[in-house]
């Protein structure tokens, strides 16, 4: 982070015009702007996502300019990394002021000396002390943010959906799901309260429903994607996509019942013939899903299939569309690897060789991403050139 140019360094020029690299205040108030793409070069060196370096660089600038006597202590040793950095994500909406309140409040507590539950209540207290206003204003957002989605999936097969809205229409919800459980208890007596409970959800969903309507009729149709494998060396293993491997137990247990399949023969996605144009067809992009599901820039997590599809070599330098030279990113990725000075290349479809702007080296796989050292030492400004030679058991790199 020390060696990036710094923000009035930037072009303005260039950081106008779309997709080029701006200032952020990545910290709260009082904390120095930094150039953004900054946050995907450090997250690369340090093996973090783009968005996990951009919170550790928020949070090390608030401690440095916002938290003096987090600061001290941090500098002396004195603190938890977890504490600390809580307290800053805690205090960066609050004022220079405010925040100097809190932190001179909490900071003696900060180096472990009362459990984390403990800490949290604490911290939250003086941040309501320091600012009471905002925190009546944040009581009033919390008060309008319902919803009723469901959540990141669980493992297993299962799922969770969750409802927030205010207490009564909470305990309206708990009352009808309860006598409604109390009903079927006759109906389905081999199952106990919270199986019960949960038909008692799928029935208030149907209102024309009753405890006698089959399940498949009251499922609406959804589409999951469902990777099988066949063969003498497969694993009895399938891969949902959105939720990760379920066995084969699961699948006939749980969609047996309800699902109608549709069979798809595995693509050849060596196969997959070019076009001569800049789209990309919608064939492409499920052999470059199949192939690379990840985002591929460095250390990524993004496992959407509504990432943007990038030509490796760029189009309109003669880069062909085809499958070997595409590599799925998220758009901020995609700008970074656009405008961010960061070089790629992909020696075999789905093996991606990235050059940081500083002369760091990345490979990128179905596998995750290893810093190269040694073998690719290359000094800048020269264009990125690797080869890369089939040695068994592993793969040398050699620039």
């Amino acid at each position: 982070m020390g060696h990036h140019p710094r923000p009035a360094r930037l072009d303005p020029g260039q950081s106008d015009q779309p997709g080029r690299e701006k200032a952020r205040q990545l910290g709260g108030a009082g904390t120095p702007e930094v150039c953004e793409f900054a946050a995907a070069e450090l997250g690369a060196r340090i093996g973090r996502t783009t968005y996990a370096a951009a919170q550790l660089m928020a949070d090390a600038l608030d401690l440095h300019h916002r938290l003096p006597e987090h600061w001290r202590r941090v500098e002396a040793g004195e603190v938890r990394a977890s504490y600390a950095r809580f307290v800053c994500a805690k205090t960066r909406d609050l004022t220079l002021d405010e925040a100097g309140y809190v932190d001179a409040a909490v900071a003696e507590s900060a180096d472990g000396r009362i459990p984390w539950t403990r800490f949290e209540s604490l911290v939250e207290a003086k941040v309501a002390a320091a600012a009471p206003e905002a925190a009546r204003e944040r009581e009033e957002r919390a008060s309008k943010a319902t919803f009723a989605k469901k959540l990141r999936t669980d493992a297993h097969g299962m799922a969770t959906f969750m409802v927030r809205a205010d207490l009564p229409t909470i305990e309206a919800i708990d009352s009808f799901v309860t006598a409604r459980a109390d009903q079927l208890q006759d109906l389905m007596p081999d199952t106990d309260l919270d199986h019960r409970r949960v038909h008692a959800v799928l029935l208030a969903a149907n209102p024309g429903a009753d405890a006698a309507t089959d399940t498949r009729d009251l499922l609406p149709t959804v589409q999951l994607y469902l990777h099988a494998y066949a063969g003498p060396d497969a694993e009895p293993i399938a891969r949902l996509e959105g939720h990760g491997p379920v066995t084969e137990a699961w699948i006939t247990r749980v969609l047996g019942p309800t699902a109608r399949f549709k069979i798809t023969p595995v693509l050849d996605l060596a196969g997959q013939a070019p076009v001569d144009a800049y789209e990309i067809p919608d064939r492409h992009r499920q052999a470059v899903h199949l192939i690379t599901p990840a985002d591929t820039f460095p250390y990524s997590s993004s496992l959407s299939r509504q990432k943007q599809v990038d030509h490796t070599i760029p189009y309109d330098e003669g880069g062909a569309s085809a499958v070997g030279n595409y590599g799925p990113m998220t758009t901020s990725h995609h700008r970074i690897k656009t405008h961010g000075d960061w070089q790629v290349q992909q020696p075999f479809p789905g093996i991606y060789v990235w050059r940081d702007p500083h002369g760091g080296f990345y490979l990128v796989d179905h596998t995750g991403t290893r810093r190269l050292t040694g073998a690719l030492r290359q000094q800048r400004p020269h264009p990125l050139t690797v080869e890369i030679y089939r040695r068994m058991p592993g793969i040398e790199l050699a620039a």
